[in-house]
């Protein structure tokens, strides 16, 4: 990365300006930020990949939350201090979009995106210890966040992205560490999943950025 023009991305010799330099601030052009999307999309996950054009206001309120244009975002009722909650229904691309967004902003401070499930999966392995492995000062964004299954160690159940989340919400408070998750459900699915006191804290954690209901699979 050239932290000197960090608008510029080379990705395997080809250059992306994804907008201008004016002293220390830089000025992004969203259509140029979706050419380097889409190509970095076709990179990752296939040449099959693209921007749908029914996705573009969507990943135009993502861009502008990434970039951290805060003027803009505070119109769209977008908080830049805190993470995304990006819904949607199954195969629409919330997870494809959560990995490749990243990208497009090399000098900040990059998150993992773990799968849910794989954490649980963890826990029921390891235990509790899992539990605090989250909960430290690394950034990242749960896949597919309420269809994990209940951790079991040792015959003891629980809830383990349930008490994650409020790791995570005690790191927010604190630490300013942002979370963010993709999930299939909406608010009251997820509060039945993980009750009221979780649920009121996903509020402070998170924005909600939520696909149409209707947006297609795009894994068809």
């Amino acid at each position: 990365m050239n932290y000197r023009s960090p608008h510029i991305i080379t990705e395997d010799t080809v250059q992306y300006e994804l907008g201008t330099l004016k002293g220390r601030e830089i000025h992004y052009d969203f259509e140029k930020m979706l050419v380097y999307l889409e190509a970095k999309g076709k990179l990752l996950f296939g040449k099959k990949f693209k921007i749908y054009r029914e996705d573009r206001e969507i990943i135009y309120q993502l861009c502008l939350y990434f970039i951290r244009d805060r003027a803009r975002c505070s119109q769209l009722g977008i908080d830049i201090d805190k993470g995304v909650l990006l819904s949607g229904p199954v195969g629409c691309g919330k997870t494809s979009l959560m990995k490749l967004l990243k990208f497009m902003v090399p000098h900040q401070r990059p998150y993992q995106v773990i799968p849910s499930r794989n954490i649980v999966f963890g826990f029921n392995h390891l235990g509790f210890k899992i539990i605090g492995d989250y909960g430290d000062a690394q950034l990242y964004c749960f896949d597919d966040l309420g269809i994990e299954p209940e951790g079991v160690h040792f015959g003891k159940e629980c809830n383990v992205m349930g008490e994650v989340l409020l790791s995570r919400y005690e790191l927010f408070r604190n630490a300013k560490r942002k979370t963010h998750a993709t999930t299939n459900l909406n608010a009251e699915e997820l509060e039945a999943r993980y009750g009221n006191r979780v649920r009121s804290r996903m509020r402070e954690l998170f924005n909600l950025v939520a696909f149409d209901n209707r947006s297609r699979d795009k894994r068809i």
